[in-house]
């Protein structure tokens, strides 16, 4: 069985944003690229900076947060590990999704955050922006937005 209909990721019908295909031995499958603005891509990729940031030094709370951010935006978590760094205090962690992964390394010395987020399919990464201010209460949000696997559209 599919590792995604496993965790309930996969449905019979495709939503909206997954897309059916027939590979060489005429088995469909779910590709879960997305199509928007007249382009089809795997997905979105926020690449996001916190200045002027707080709490920047707790594993746990850090990883409590991503993991409501990941949940928020749609997405299904596998596994979180976060590492904290001594002396400073620094907290570098992965949440991996089915959908892909948040990432974050901070440095609280500094004030500053620089977190990825990338998600396929339905999920809307975005989301997740508000759920991290909450905690970080960044006096700054720079966001650069990829989209991530782009594919020309035929036809």
């Amino acid at each position: 069985m599919n590792a995604l209909a496993q965790l309930g990721m996969v449905s019979e019908l495709p939503s909206n944003n997954q897309h059916v295909s027939v590979s060489a031995d005429n088995e469909e499958r779910k590709d879960y690229f997305v199509e928007r603005d007249g382009m089809k891509f795997a997905g979105t990729h926020l690449l996001v900076d916190l200045w002027g940031a707080t709490n920047l030094d707790n594993p746990e709370q850090i990883d409590k947060t991503l993991c409501e951010a990941a949940v928020t935006a749609g997405a299904t978590i596998l596994h979180s590990h976060f590492h904290h760094f001594t002396p400073n205090g620094g907290v570098s962690g992965v949440v991996v999704l089915a959908e892909s992964h948040i990432s974050i390394h901070t440095w609280p010395e500094r004030n500053f955050a620089a977190v990825d987020i990338f998600m396929c399919g339905v999920c809307d990464p975005h989301l997740a922006i508000p759920v991290m201010q909450r905690l970080f209460q960044a006096e700054r949000i720079d966001v650069d937005e990829q989209r991530r696997g782009k594919v020309t559209i035929t036809g």
